[in-house]
C-alpha cells in the first residue's frame, strides 16, 4: 500500500502535538514494519527543515529529518507537476501539489488531517485514523 503523507500527520509527531500525535505516530509504525511504502512532497520536507530549525536548532532539525527519511521516499516536483497543480484550481495550492506527486506515485490513499482540503481528488483521502481502522479491517479478514 502506497501512502503520500500531508506535512499535518508528519508534523503532528514531530512536535507531538496532541490529540493527533499517537495516530499520527502508529502510521509512520506502518511504514517502520514494512506495512505500507511512504511518501512525501519534496516541500514537505523542506518546510519541516524550517519550522524544525526554529523550535530546535539545525543540528536536531538534520537529526530529525534522517529518521524521517528512513521511513519515506520524497517526491520530486517537477515543472510539468506545478503546470498541472496549477490546472487543478484549487483553492490551496500547496494541496494541489500533494494531489499531484500522490497521482505521480500511484498512491492508494493520502493521509491527511484535513481530507475536506482534497475534496475533489480522485485518490481517497483518508484521516490517520480512517487509515489504521482500514489496515486493522484488512489484517481481521485475512485467513
Amino acid at each position: 500500500m502506497k501512502l503520500l503523507l500531508d506535512i499535518n500527520v508528519i508534523v503532528d509527531v514531530l512536535a507531538r502535538r496532541k490529540p493527533w500525535v499517537d495516530d499520527a505516530a502508529a502510521v509512520l509504525s506502518l511504514l517502520d514494519d514494512a506495512r505500507a511504502e511512504g511518501f512525501v512532497a519534496v516541500h514537505t520536507i523542506t518546510t519541516i527543515e524550517y519550522l524544525l530549525t526554529k523550535d530546535l536548532n539545525r543540528k536536531r532539525a538534520a537529526a530529525a529529518l534522517v529518521d524521517l527519511l528512513r521511513l519515506v521516499r520524497v517526491v520530486p516536483v517537477d515543472h510539468d507537476m506545478i503546470l498541472k497543480a496549477l490546472s487543478l484550481g484549487w483553492k490551496d495550492f500547496e494541496d494541489a501539489v500533494q494531489a499531484v506527486c500522490a497521482l505521480e506515485i500511484g498512491a492508494d490513499y493520502v493521509v491527511s488531517r484535513d481530507p475536506e482540503d482534497f475534496s475533489s481528488f480522485s485518490i481517497p483521502v483518508v484521516t490517520p485514523s480512517e487509515l489504521l481502522t482500514l489496515v486493522a479491517r484488512d489484517q481481521d479478514d485475512r485467513p
